[in-house]
């Protein structure tokens, strides 16, 4: 009987200390311990770039034609055959031509005729006038004439020169060394040179340098420099990358459905031939590019503390004497952080950060969070070169290996319970 009462009596005692623990809790004070995340400063490559497509084309294309009519007599080349300059394409029937030089020396001949006697009677006429045995009209008479005559014959002999020219032009030959890429005509075909030059073949000089016309965007194009590195792709080699560089930015604009883009022109080396005129690009134009270089999360310039954090180290700092100065020129009269930060105000929006960001004047001087033993973080001042969106390039204040806070971890909330006078009334502990 004496141990049951025992058992009771500590059952009872266990659910009275149960319950003062219980009641105790509600009251305790809660100290919040934050984490934060952190990434290491590391070195690697980072780039800007600008993506555009285009087409593929031959940096020389000639359109070869003929500047007169007639009908095809022979071809002696055919697609993809490689040409010289000079060598013989085509040829048209001389037959025509042939006649109307004839003609042309014809009217030469009888124009030289009729030069030799306008100026047989000139002269003839020339003494008799001199001596005063003829009237001044038949003299003027006479040197029209044979004036005339000499006009006529330079006339006639520019027409036989132009019918020579014509008769040359019958022999269609290459400009240019190159590839024959299209043939527009067959044997037996008459080509009519009346109002335009009819396109007989198209010859491209060098398919081993191949360039790429590009169309870019009005907002990119200010961008793209000469000599920028280029990698581009095509869907006949997915699996590929080519690369080449920006050759010319074109100042023409191209206006399509309101869009407003120009044309920038990529040298694409081709050794293997792989590139073919007509294919569809796909290019990235790296407009900024920095190798081995010191890296930085681009999350880390965007992280600031909350507001109740950063007044609590805020007041430890300026506790400790250890407060940031301001750079020369920022918006502050003491030299010294800003006071409403301290005191929680809003400054340009943005509780409890408006110090942080009134020292960064420069777009290019950023700050950052450092893991710190006593503060747990501290602000730290640093330039910046590019900056991709994703990661930004370290120039100072930084080292490779510094842990940089990107975000704030989970809180982990620890509850220490401590003696209260605000118990309820008549709580027996």
């Amino acid at each position: 009987m004496m141990k049951k009462k025992t058992l009771i009596i500590i059952a009872l005692v266990s659910v009275i200390v149960i319950a003062g623990v219980l009641a105790l809790k509600p009251f305790s004070k809660k100290e919040t311990a934050v984490s934060f995340n952190t990434v290491k400063v590391e070195k690697g490559n980072i780039s800007n770039t600008v993506t555009a497509t285009g087409t593929i084309q031959a940096i020389k294309t000639v359109n070869v034609g003929t500047q007169v009519s007639g009908i095809i007599l022979h071809i002696y080349v055919d697609f993809n055959d490689h040409v010289k300059q000079g060598q013989l394409l085509a040829k048209l029937d001389e037959t025509p031509l042939r006649t109307q030089l004839d003609q042309s020396q014809s009217s030469v001949d009888q124009a030289q005729s009729q030069l030799h006697f306008e100026e047989a009677t000139y002269n003839r006429l020339k003494v008799l006038y001199d001596k005063k045995l003829i009237a001044q009209t038949d003299y003027d008479q006479a040197l029209y004439n044979y004036e005339n005559a000499k006009a006529s014959l330079a006339n006639a002999k520019s027409a036989l020169d132009r019918a020579k020219v014509n008769l040359e032009y019958a022999t269609i030959t290459s400009p240019i060394d190159g590839v024959v890429l299209n043939r527009a005509i067959e044997e037996g075909q008459t080509v009519a040179a009346s109002f335009s030059t009819p396109t007989l073949f198209t010859i491209v000089n060098d398919l081993t340098q191949m360039e790429v016309q590009t169309s870019v965007d009005e907002a990119d194009i200010g961008k793209v420099k000469n000599g920028q590195r280029v990698e581009f792709t095509v869907d006949a080699y997915s699996d590929l990358k080519f690369e080449g560089t920006v050759s010319q930015v074109r100042l023409q604009p191209v206006t399509t459905n309101n869009v407003v883009t120009y044309v920038v022109i990529l040298n694409a080396p081709n050794p293997d031939k792989k590139l073919m005129p007509g294919m569809t690009a796909s290019a990235t134009i790296y407009v900024e590019e920095k190798t081995n270089t010191l890296l930085l999360s681009g999350k880390a310039v965007r992280f600031t503390p909350d507001q109740a954090y950063m007044m609590k180290m805020f007041a430890k700092m300026k506790a400790s004497g250890s407060m940031p100065k301001m750079p020369a020129g920022a918006p502050a009269g003491t030299g010294e952080m800003p006071q409403n930060a301290l005191a929680g105000q809003t400054m340009q929006g943005v509780p409890g950060a408006a110090a942080m960001a009134a020292m960064n004047t420069d777009p290019k001087t950023k700050t950052v969070w450092l893991t710190d033993d006593k503060m747990g973080i501290r602000p730290n001042r640093i330039k910046i070169g590019i900056d991709n969106g994703t990661n930004v390039e370290v120039l100072s204040g930084l080292k490779e290996g510094d842990e940089v806070v990107i975000s704030t971890g989970d809180k982990d909330v620890k509850s220490t319970a401590k003696k209260t006078d605000n118990g309820p009334p008549g709580f027996p502990f």
